[in-house]
């Protein structure tokens, strides 16, 4: 897998990607006060706040909502896993939480460039669509996101 070099975060235009490129974020530690203050901000639901009630539910103990993780996802990505020229902006995702992120975990993010399509109608700027893996400490990963990202095309020199 191939990371972002220095002199790269923030400077890859549409132009400079090709499909199969890989990128990886670097990480972040998980703990049972970042999973409980954001559940009772954005997820008030038992099984993000309390590991109790939690143990009773389909996730048997604390899980981080979906919502915390995708938050976290994109954390990661901005700060140097997806290195694009005018920030990481989405037109469309499919997202999916296959295991929970739970306290204790420490996850990165795992990103391919699956398609470049540039814009017909405007010149300046394209399509990517890019796969994001975020995986704990153990490789699972807990959650996928394609997404379609708006990238702004090299200018022409001259």
């Amino acid at each position: 897998m191939t990371t972002s070099q220095p002199g790269e975060r923030g400077e890859l235009f549409l132009d400079d990607l090709q499909v199969g490129q890989r990128f990886v974020s670097g990480t972040h530690a998980v703990d049972e006060a970042q999973i409980l203050a954001f559940a009772r901000e954005f997820d008030p639901q038992g099984f993000h706040l309390d590991d109790e009630v939690a143990k009773g539910t389909l996730f048997e103990g604390l899980a981080a909502s979906g919502w915390h993780t995708a938050a976290l996802t994109m954390k990661l990505n901005v700060r140097g896993g997806l290195p694009f020229k005018g920030g990481i902006v989405g037109a469309g995702a499919e997202i999916r939480w296959p295991k929970p992120t739970r306290p204790g975990d420490v996850l990165h993010v795992e990103s391919e460039v699956l398609e470049l399509i540039p814009s017909r109608t405007k010149p300046d700027r394209g399509i990517a669509t890019v796969r994001s893996e975020t995986r704990n400490q153990h490789g699972d990963v807990v959650q996928v996101l394609t997404a379609k990202l708006v990238l702004p095309r090299r200018p022409a020199s001259g």
